[in-house]
């Protein structure tokens, strides 16, 4: 573990589509909702609220819920470009970053945290917690978008489980 990058990491998943309709998956609250979130509420810097069929654009501030969570995650959109581009605060100062390449029939989406602080309780519950958790969201997107399977398990008296 001496060489293990502790301050980041990236994820990639090739999705069969097209990236205006990735893009929107990260980006339109009712749409990122069928696949990584209970809710997701998204304020304009002039204070009104994104619409929930509306792209979110820069510097718009965020307040996601997970199912069987009570943790409520707000942070900044930093940049959406609209097209392939959205990287956004997440987890204190921690930093996501999201890039889609089309890849003839195949979105690659790669997914990068970085800013992760290096202290014992960051490196388990940030560094490895998030690591395993985008792991999911980002193959529960690719179901979604595929074949319109949500895998998330939703039912309050299964906590605890590899899908949630």
């Amino acid at each position: 573990m001496d060489n293990f990058n502790w301050e980041s990491f990236t994820k990639k998943i090739a999705i069969k589509g097209n990236i205006v309709d990735i893009y929107n998956a990260w980006t339109i609250p009712e749409v990122i909702e069928k696949w990584f979130l209970s809710k997701a509420v998204f304020t304009k810097p002039t204070g009104e609220l994104v619409e929930r069929n509306e792209n979110v654009e820069q510097d718009a501030i965020y307040q996601w819920s997970w199912y069987l969570f009570d943790t409520i995650e707000t942070g900044k959109i930093i940049q959406a470009n609209g097209k392939d581009l959205i990287r956004f605060s997440f987890a204190g100062d921690c930093e996501v970053e999201i890039k889609l390449t089309q890849s003839q029939d195949y979105v690659i989406v790669a997914l990068t945290q970085s800013n992760i602080p290096t202290d014992s309780q960051s490196k388990r519950g940030i560094r490895l917690g998030c690591d395993s958790g985008w792991s999911f969201f980002l193959v529960n997107l690719k179901s979604v978008c595929e074949g319109g399977i949500d895998l998330r398990n939703k039912d309050e008296a299964l906590k605890g489980m590899l899908n949630n």
